[in-house]
């Protein structure tokens, strides 16, 4: 007669969904808690960002990057090449656009901490000191039209007024940026992937503008302070 064996032996347990590293009900892996980042989907959107706006600085990396090698060149092989005066405003401009990057991390650090009120005033800030460098540049070149340089006076002049539109064409795209942010920052915080979205936006930014900070003290050592 057979005789009929019964198994002790348990089959493995399925873990359930939603664990650490196991896909969800939406089919997404979450660890811990469900977030991977400040907020629910906060890392993938931030490198779509970080992606896109590291291609764009690329390119206006190498933009400058030729501007540079033209000026250096012509420097060095050119008998009219004649030193320019600095216009005192320019350490006023360089001062507001330093401290702009300063107020712009401010405003990144109160949106990640869900201080709307203070986010909408740094970011406010920002905009008011890009708009007070944008200013400064152009009073700027009006105190050197005042001693009789203009664009075609001599190299140096031509390079100064080249790069210094070049770079304010770019942070007027800063600028455009920054008002976004703003506009963005009147839409309730009722949805958790819209916020990560602000959060990754304010961070790409925050990037570029970053980089335009960095750009014009290159530019302000290289026209008055290269030799």
């Amino acid at each position: 007669m057979a005789t009929m064996v019964t198994s002790t032996k348990q089959l493995p347990q399925r873990k359930a969904a939603g664990g650490p590293g196991v896909p969800g009900p939406n089919g997404r892996s979450r660890k811990g808690n469900g977030h991977d980042g400040p907020f629910p989907g906060y890392d993938s959107t931030a490198n779509r960002y970080r992606v896109g706006m590291w291609v764009a600085l690329a390119s206006i990396l190498m933009l400058f990057t030729a501007l540079t090698s033209a000026y250096i060149v012509r420097a060095a092989s050119s008998s009219d090449w004649k030193s320019l005066p600095m216009p005192r405003i320019l350490l006023l401009s360089t001062t507001l656009i330093i401290v702009s990057s300063v107020t712009l991390e401010f405003a990144k650090r109160q949106l990640k901490s869900r201080v709307e009120g203070s986010y909408k005033s740094w970011l406010l800030i920002t905009t008011v000191l890009g708009l007070g460098f944008l200013g400064s540049q152009l009073w700027a070149w009006r105190q050197l039209v005042r001693q009789g340089v203009y664009v075609a006076s001599h190299p140096h002049s031509s390079f100064f007024y080249l790069l210094t539109a070049t770079h304010g064409v770019h942070l007027i795209g800063g600028l455009l940026a920054l008002l976004y942010l703003l506009l963005r920052s009147r839409k309730p915080l009722d949805d958790e992937r819209f916020q990560s979205k602000r959060v990754a936006a304010a961070g790409a930014v925050g990037l570029y503008w970053h980089f335009m900070d960095v750009l014009w003290i290159y530019l302000f050592l290289l026209l008055f302070f290269w030799r």
